[in-house]
C-alpha cells in the first residue's frame, strides 16, 4: 500500500473551505509553435496521453477505517480527463488583471476528493490569440519542487518533443477492507516506540534553537511579528497578480552586492512590502518575519512522500529606508537563519508530522478560524516567500511555449499573502496570492517588485 506521508496528509487535514491548501501554476502559452496549430481537442487529447504516464495525475484518496493511518494513494478506475481539463474563454477586456481574477476565483476552490487531486484550466482569448493554463494540484501530491518537476514532464526544449518519464511504480488498486485493518492497526500500535525513538532528540534541539534564537544568533523567534493587515482570519476569496523580470538583471545586482539570489529576490519583496506597507499606514518599527520553504529533495533520508520539504523563518528589513542596507541587512540575516536552519535535523519535521492526526487537525483548524484566533494571539509570521528553481531554457508545452510560468502558492489565517518565485528560461517569474478581503489589489505589490529591481540596479 501507498500511503500519504504524515507531512503529505497534514495539508489534507488542514484545508478547509476558507483554507485551500493547493499549489498553481498560471502558465501563458504562445500556441503559435504547435506542430499543425493550436486545438483544444488536440491539445487534451495529447494530454491525455501523456498524464495517463504519470502517477500523479492518476492516483486518488482511499482512507483506511477508523482513520487509525493516514490515507493511500489508489489507481482511479475511472479516470476521466474531461473530470480535470476544463475550457475557459477569458472576458472581455482579456488583459492580465482579468486573467489574474480568473485564476483568483479557481484558486479559491477546493477540489474533489473522490477524485485524483488535479485541474487544469485552458483559458482561450488572449491577446494575440495566445493561451493560458492555470495548473491546480493538491499540496498532498507535490510540493513546490515537484510541481515544477510535474510541468517538466508536459513540456519539451523542443516544439515538437517530450522528456523521457520517470521510472515509477504501479499505482495499486485499492487495498481489501481487511487488509487496510490490519495494516492501519500495526501502524497504530507503532506510533508509542517511535514517539519514544524521537522524543530524546527534541528534547535537546528545542532548548538549543530557543537559545540561539533568542540570542539573534539564527532565525527570528516565532510569535515575534510586528502585527500588519496580512495578519488575520482569512475566507475562501483570492486576489492574483504576477510580474517578470531579467535574470540578468538580478545576477547583476547578486554579484555587485557579493549575495545569493535568494537574497536579491527577498530584498525586491522586501522593498516592494516597505512601499506597500507604507501606502496603508501601518509600517511597522520592526522587521516583519517571513517563512521561507526549504526543499529537501537532496537532503532528506525518506524515500517517500511528496512533500520533502521544511522552512525558516527570515526578517524582512522593511524600517530601513535605504535599499542597499536592506540587501546587506537580508543577506547576514539568512547567512544565520540557514545555519539555524541545518543545524536541525532535516528529517525533523517529516518524523513528527507523522503522528498528525484527522480528528484533531480539522476540529482544530476550524475552530481556529470560527473564533478568529489569528487576531488574539502574537503574529507568529507575516507572510511566506518561496523561490523555486525552474527551467534554465524555454520550454513547450504539449508544443506551445511557455512564455511566463507564474507559480501560486496557499495562504493560511495568519499569514495572507504567498508571493513565490520561479526562474524560468532567463527571466525571473513571481506570482502573487492573497487573500481577497486583505489585499484585494495586490498589482502595486507586484509592480514594486519590479520597481525595486531598477532602483537596486541604479543602487549598486
Amino acid at each position: 500500500m501507498q500511503a500519504l506521508s504524515g507531512l503529505d496528509a497534514s495539508f489534507l487535514y488542514l484545508e478547509t473551505p476558507s483554507q485551500p491548501l493547493h499549489v498553481c501554476a498560471l502558465l501563458t502559452l504562445d500556441v503559435s509553435t504547435i506542430p499543425g496549430g493550436y486545438d483544444f481537442a488536440a491539445f487534451t487529447g495529447s494530454l491525455d496521453q501523456r498524464v495517463r504516464a504519470i502517477p500523479e495525475f492518476r492516483r486518488k484518496l482511499h482512507n483506511s477505517p477508523l482513520n487509525l493511518r493516514h490515507p493511500v494513494w489508489v489507481e482511479d478506475t475511472d479516470f476521466d480527463i474531461d473530470h480535470h481539463v476544463h475550457r475557459i474563454g477569458l472576458p472581455s477586456p482579456g488583459d492580465h488583471a482579468t486573467l489574474a481574477e480568473l485564476c483568483a476565483h479557481f484558486a479559491g476552490q477546493t477540489m474533489d476528493r473522490s477524485r485524483p487531486l488535479w485541474e487544469m484550466y485552458v483559458i482561450e482569448g488572449l491577446p494575440g490569440g495566445r493561451v493560458a493554463v492555470m495548473l491546480k494540484m493538491h499540496h498532498s501530491t507535490v510540493d513546490g519542487v515537484g510541481g515544477a518537476n510535474i510541468i517538466a514532464y508536459l513540456a519539451g526544449t523542443e516544439p515538437g518533443t517530450l522528456p523521457p518519464l520517470p521510472e515509477t511504480s504501479p499505482i495499486p488498486s485499492p487495498p481489501g477492507h481487511l487488509d487496510l485493518l490490519k495494516a492501519s492497526l500495526a501502524e497504530f500500535a507503532r506510533r508509542p516506540a517511535e514517539l519514544a525513538r524521537l522524543l530524546p532528540d527534541l528534547a535537546g534541539v528545542v532548548p538549543r534553537w530557543l537559545l540561539r534564537a533568542l540570542r539573534r544568533q539564527g532565525m527570528p523567534v516565532p510569535f515575534t511579528a510586528p502585527r500588519t493587515s496580512l495578519n488575520s482570519t482569512i475566507t475562501g476569496h483570492r486576489s492574483v497578480a504576477f510580474t517578470s523580470m531579467d535574470l540578468d538583471a538580478v545576477k547583476k545586482v547578486k554579484n555587485a552586492f557579493g549575495v545569493t539570489v535568494n537574497d536579491v529576490v527577498l530584498a525586491l519583496c522586501t522593498g516592494a512590502l516597505r512601499r506597500f506597507l507604507a501606502e496603508r499606514g501601518e509600517l511597522p518599527d520592526d522587521p516583519l518575519v517571513v517563512t521561507v520553504p526549504v526543499s529537501l529533495h537532496n537532503r532528506s533520508e525518506h524515500g517517500t512522500g511528496s512533500n520533502r520539504v521544511s522552512a525558516f523563518f527570515a526578517s524582512l528589513p522593511t524600517q530601513l529606508a535605504d535599499p542597499a542596507a536592506r540587501v546587506y541587512a537580508i543577506a547576514e540575516s539568512n547567512r544565520l537563519a540557514k545555519e539555524h536552519h541545518y543545524s536541525i535535523d532535516a528529517d525533523m519535521l517529516q518524523d513528527w508530522a507523522q503522528f498528525a492526526g484527522p480528528f484533531l487537525f480539522r476540529l482544530g483548524v476550524r475552530a481556529y478560524s470560527a473564533l478568529r484566533l489569528a487576531e488574539k494571539h502574537p503574529v507568529v509570521h507575516n507572510l511566506v516567500i518561496s523561490n523555486v528553481a525552474g527551467p534554465p531554457a524555454p520550454l513547450y508545452l504539449l508544443g506551445a511555449r511557455i512564455t511566463g510560468m507564474y507559480p501560486l502558492g496557499p495562504v493560511f489565517h495568519g499569514a495572507g499573502l504567498n508571493i513565490t518565485v520561479i526562474s524560468n528560461a532567463g527571466r525571473v517569474d513571481v506570482g502573487l496570492l492573497a487573500a481577497q478581503e486583505l489585499v484585494p489589489d495586490p498589482w502595486p505589490l507586484a509592480d514594486a517588485i519590479a520597481d525595486e529591481l531598477k532602483e537596486l540596479l541604479g543602487a549598486k
